[in-house]
């Protein structure tokens, strides 16, 4: 099952991740030394990769990669689907094929498969905290450079949507935008006169809300409101533009954010700071 993202180049994030961990231009790199001197160059090993804990799962197609680049002919079965919920033990990848090139690719097959389900299930963990099909989880540019198409794509397999995927798809107006142009609606104004089609405006307080649609925002973000708050900004709103809630969401908070009627709630931390998911992956010798 290959995996295609738009604007994301797999063969060149593997090539470039096992480069990396094999020292590729350094004095004596390019090879990974252990492997090749404990390991016979024709030894044939059999893996299973599984959780060791409830997870949702994302990456894998991203790791198979890792094998094959060193291996094209290692046979790898695919267990569970990506976005799929797992019980601990559960098998997710099963793998034969030459043992050097297992070896040497575990590491950064398991680093990514790992992040990213880890990534996934910190999200699965929010969409079911929230409780709500008529508000959307959305995650922020808080990601790792380099590594925003992956975790971006493990976040819509945890159940969430993505925001912006970078500066270039939508304006978002933020303090030290309003700042400099002085006030919300003029840092608004701004945009709309560039030509931007979506602008989202940031606001924290309820009295910026008429001057920000009033000069063309066509999305609020309601930063750091409390519930009392966010259910007064909605209501200035009246659904002239969706509205997002941001800042202060944690899993204690966002089910009560949610239920004020914003269309989105944003959480920074799915990117963040999730932890790695607890999975394993051990070979047998053929």
């Amino acid at each position: 099952m290959a995996l295609t993202l738009s604007g994301f180049d797999i063969d060149t994030f593997v090539r470039e991740t096992l480069a990396e961990d094999l020292g590729h231009g350094l004095p004596g790199g390019g090879r990974d030394v252990t492997a090749e001197s404990v390991i016979p160059a024709d030894a044939k090993f059999t893996g299973v990769m599984d959780s060791r804990d409830p997870i949702t799962v994302a990456g894998l197609p991203v790791a198979a990669e890792f094998f094959r680049a060193l291996d094209p002919d290692m046979q790898i079965d695919l267990l569970v689907t990506e976005g799929a919920q797992v019980a601990p033990g559960t098998d997710l990848m099963r793998l034969s094929g030459n043992a050097r090139a297992m070896l040497t690719a575990e590491r950064s097959a398991l680093n990514t498969v790992q992040h990213l389900s880890g990534i996934a299930s910190m999200v699965r963990e929010y969409v079911d905290a929230m409780d709500n099909p008529d508000c959307t989880l959305l995650d922020t540019r808080k990601t790792i450079p380099g590594l925003r198409h992956l975790e971006k794509y493990a976040v819509r397999m945890g159940g969430a949507s993505n925001h912006r995927m970078g500066l270039w798809d939508a304006a978002m107006i933020k303090d030290n935008h309003v700042l400099v142009a002085g006030s919300v609606g003029a840092a608004v104004s701004r945009a709309v006169e560039a030509g931007v089609q979506d602008i989202i405006c940031e606001v924290d307080r309820t009295d910026q809300i008429e001057p920000a649609l009033q000069a063309g925002a066509t999305r609020l973000l309601l930063d750091n409101m409390e519930p009392e708050t966010l259910r007064e900004a909605v209501a200035l709103v009246a659904g002239r533009v969706p509205t997002e809630a941001s800042g202060g969401i944690n899993l204690d908070t966002i089910k009560a954010k949610a239920a004020t009627g914003v269309d989105y709630v944003s959480v920074g931390r799915l990117t963040q700071s999730a932890p790695a998911a607890d999975i394993g992956l051990d070979f047998t010798p053929l």
